[in-house]
């Protein structure tokens, strides 16, 4: 490598580090695939031998080349313009809030896309471009976490267990039998001209499709049913734990999930011990090993990962087939859920997961998420 294409490599640019070791003023003159006139950042032109693209850049930028493979960038979106629903915007602050807290916890980088970057490609299709771009303007993450802006994250301390998938290169939350026995929920995009025909032939291949318009979790089941071979062994179908859990089923358990842990802390001293928030994933990881210990790990006693409020549209307000209370008052006690673990190491907690104004401050040794009696 040319000292005068990449002298900045002979001297660390201290200056220029965060705060996990990566060189922010880093970036040499040497070619890449950011050079390549014939790349883009838009759907309809595939990028090749992206893995040999990303490894080229990552040879060139050697600070973010340490812990490269279990790193992860979230990204998450809302439509251009205001809320219909008159606390449709506060819903998606306290929702997108969530996600902060949670990359902050954890170190990870989080994009928040409010931008149409194809005209044709909306609603259930308008994340696919976001994921291209993103992967363009990040090759030094490993993994695109994409989470819808109706969907929270429920369990702070999880983190994606990267080293099981380090084979594969999409994960999704399903069951194999669903999708290939029961047919349950290319160019199936709106974009395309067969986009109409997409849908009809997706209505007929899957049994429980109901609605006449082709969207994206219908078409990667398609792929699965109709190329498995060519697709199935790099897609990974979880369903070890909720990585999109439905609302209706977990909100109503939030009051024993509490005292499971309070259980647990309750028995390891450590648990209870103050700390700064910087050190959140060795407490974590201490959780974690107490769970195993008393009852073999069973994640069904521990908090969901993500709480997905699917069917609720928190901006339009439109949700049919649910109430009022059973969508607001629900995404209420999960928001709270969630931010009893971030403001538990600020010393407050809310006692009461359905007022969100009300705080009471920790005293020392607190082992619950509930106000001692």
């Amino acid at each position: 490598m040319s000292p005068e294409l990449d002298g900045a490599a002979a001297m660390p640019d201290c200056a220029g580090a965060d705060d996990h070791g990566v060189s922010l003023g880093h970036d040499p003159a040497d070619h890449t695939f950011y050079d390549d006139p014939d790349l883009t950042y838009t759907v309809g032109s595939p990028v090749k031998n992206w893995d040999e693209k990303r490894k080229e850049w990552l040879k060139h930028h050697p600070s973010f080349a340490a812990g490269a493979e279990n790193r992860l960038f979230m990204l998450t979106a809302s439509q251009p313009w205001p809320c219909k629903n008159p606390i449709g915007d506060h819903l998606n602050l306290r929702l997108f809030k969530n996600k902060v807290d949670y990359c902050r916890i954890h170190g990870y980088d989080i994009f928040y896309n409010n931008a149409l970057l194809h005209p044709k490609m909306k609603s259930y299709w308008a994340k696919i471009p976001v994921v291209r771009a993103t992967m363009v303007a990040h090759p030094e993450a490993e993994w695109i976490f994409w989470i819808d802006s109706d969907a929270m994250i429920t369990d702070m301390d999880f983190k994606p267990p990267f080293e099981k998938y380090k084979d594969h290169n999409l994960v999704v939350d399903g069951w194999p039998n669903l999708i290939y026995e029961k047919k349950s929920m290319g160019e199936m995009g709106p974009q395309t001209p067969n986009y109409e025909n997409w849908a009809k032939i997706q209505m007929e291949t899957l049994s429980d499709k109901t609605y006449p318009v082709s969207d994206d979790q219908s078409g990667l089941i398609y792929l699965l049913l109709k190329e498995k071979e060519k697709w199935g062994d790099k897609i990974y179908i979880e369903n070890q734990y909720t990585l999109s859990g439905y609302w209706g089923g977990i909100v109503d358990s939030f009051d024993k999930i509490i005292d499971n842990y309070a259980r647990v802390e309750k028995k390891v001293v450590e648990l209870r011990r103050r700390h700064a928030e910087k050190v959140s994933e060795h407490y974590a990881e201490v959780m974690a090993a107490a769970f195993r210990k008393e009852g073999g790990g069973d994640r069904a006693r521990m908090r969901p990962f993500i709480t997905h409020f699917t069917g609720c549209q928190p901006c339009s307000g439109e949700h049919p087939g649910y109430s009022d209370d059973a969508c607001w008052i629900g995404m209420e006690k999960a928001l709270n859920f969630a931010d009893n673990q971030v403001l538990r190491n600020y010393g407050f907690v809310r006692p009461n997961l359905q007022n969100s104004s009300s705080l009471c401050p920790l005293p020392y040794g607190f082992s619950s998420y509930k106000k001692e009696k």
